[in-house]
């Protein structure tokens, strides 16, 4: 992955997400559970003109079958996907959580959005080449 800001994969599409968190963070401030959260967000991006769709199903496959199920919270034009924690920081393991939901299908780019006591937000890159 470049560390160059400037070439980020869908740089001006994870602006306009991080735009939006923070419309929301800045609205509702701290407190709420994470499904209020996703679904201001889905607002927020929607009008914005983007995409987005909620509780995107994500399989788990071992050896070519099946072995689990998730959801990640949101999926931004097909390209982005968006998890959201309302927790007091950010923990490896959300880190983990999400590069994980990038291996298990071809969407390469993630964004982690905490709606905790601070705003945070991570960003994840898996290549689909690596996959």
């Amino acid at each position: 992955m470049n560390t160059d800001y400037k070439d980020f994969k869908y740089k001006e599409l994870t602006e306009k997400i991080i735009k939006a968190f923070y419309q929301v963070y800045n609205t509702l401030g701290y407190g709420f559970l994470e499904k209020v959260y996703g679904n201001a967000l889905l607002i927020e991006l929607k009008n914005l003109g983007l995409k987005a769709i909620a509780q995107l199903p994500i399989r788990v496959l071992y050896t070519g079958k099946l072995v689990g199920e998730y959801f990640a919270d949101i999926l931004v034009e097909d390209k982005v996907i968006v998890e959201i924690k309302s927790a007091k920081t950010l923990l490896e393991e959300y880190e983990a959580q999400l590069l994980n939901y990038l291996k298990a299908t071809d969407i390469e780019v993630g964004l982690l959005l905490n709606f905790g006591p601070k705003a945070e937000i991570k960003r994840k890159v898996f290549d689909n080449i690596k996959k």
